[in-house]
């Protein structure tokens, strides 16, 4: 069966090269809020993974990980049994559970609020979101400012969770505690770091 099939391939050519790559531009995304990277399609999983999801999934999770992934990507089997294949994640169902999340369909996925947002003690304890999303040339232009940031980073996903900025806000008003955002586009990634400050781009 294709299906099959599918959840043997795809992964990465060369596992401890092509992740390291990858980690790196992770880490410069996030040292560097709103900037966009541009990476190789390292990795190729059944829709609907993109390439550079399915990358990051391939380089930040293994079998100690807990995901939590939404009902597009859930509908998928063969999307299901990669991940599971390539990165031996455990899948959870609560999203305030997951180390990770990975989400394909940003118009239903949950509130920034239902994820793990760690503790005072351990702020560490929280849930690094990967947002699907098809490029950063959106409608919508933020402006981020922070840590990172030497002035302003003009920042524009094509596409936004409902309510962002004002989940952003109260998401950045628990710091330490928080989320952190990986948006993986096409051949590209950007990152949101919770201490990060976003408003709306002023006409």
């Amino acid at each position: 069966m294709r299906s099959v099939t599918q959840v043997y391939e795809g992964g990465f050519s060369d596992a401890v090269f092509n992740s390291q790559e990858v980690f790196r531009a992770l880490m410069d995304a996030m040292a560097s809020p709103g900037r966009v990277i541009e990476i190789g399609n390292l990795a190729a999983a059944p829709s609907p993974i993109s390439s550079v999801a399915a990358s990051v999934a391939a380089t930040l999770f293994d079998h100690d990980a807990t995901v939590w992934c939404d009902k597009s990507i859930t509908s998928s089997a063969a999307a299901i049994g990669w991940l599971k294949f390539h990165t031996g994640l455990e899948l959870t169902s609560n999203p305030s559970d997951a180390q990770f999340a990975l989400i394909g369909d940003l118009e239903t996925m949950p509130s920034l609020e239902s994820f793990a947002k760690g503790t005072s003690e351990y702020p560490d304890r929280s849930t690094t979101i990967i947002l699907q999303v098809n490029g950063f040339n959106g409608p919508e232009e933020l402006t981020l400012s922070g840590p990172g940031i030497e002035n302003r980073q003009a920042f524009a996903p094509s596409k936004l969770p409902k309510m962002f900025v004002d989940q952003w806000t109260a998401n950045r008003g628990a710091f330490p505690r928080g989320v952190d955002l990986i948006f993986a586009g096409k051949g590209a990634l950007a990152a949101l770091p919770r201490a990060t400050r976003i408003s709306k781009m002023e006409a």
